[in-house]
């Protein structure tokens, strides 16, 4: 679905709430919003060293700040990514403690209930 369908579906309600498309969309501008806020700070903090620096000219400056910035941002996205990678290495990790527990309850539940059919069974009783 291209930007302008979705433009339209989202004004006219035809995808309704909470769809994927829906989440996908704010996932994006949320994808978008931290780009640029990591751009705008490698901008900055190039300013900042660059003004160290006060034998550069002018050309010499823009070109200093230019390379900060892009290796800031270069940077920022590797950490991302490696927290991106981290958080699905650990998201497989609880989500293979969760099947184990859950396997250890079933099997806690069944011998639970095999041990009340076999009390009620027998008849006995204390």
């Amino acid at each position: 679905m291209d930007d302008r369908t979705l433009r339209t579906a989202r004004r006219t309600g035809a995808l309704g709430t909470g769809s994927a498309v829906d989440g996908a969309f704010i996932n994006d501008i949320e994808g978008h919003l931290l780009v640029e806020a990591a751009r705008a700070e490698g901008r900055t903090a190039a300013r900042h060293f660059a003004c160290r620096m006060p034998w550069l000219t002018d050309t010499q400056r823009a070109e200093v700040e230019r390379l900060y910035a892009e290796e800031h941002l270069s940077l920022t996205r590797h950490g991302w990514q490696h927290i991106a990678r981290r958080s699905r290495e650990l998201r497989g990790e609880y989500e293979e403690t969760y099947r184990a527990l859950r396997r250890r309850l079933l099997r806690t539940a069944l011998c639970g209930i095999a041990l009340a059919v076999v009390v009620v069974a027998t008849g006995w009783a204390p």
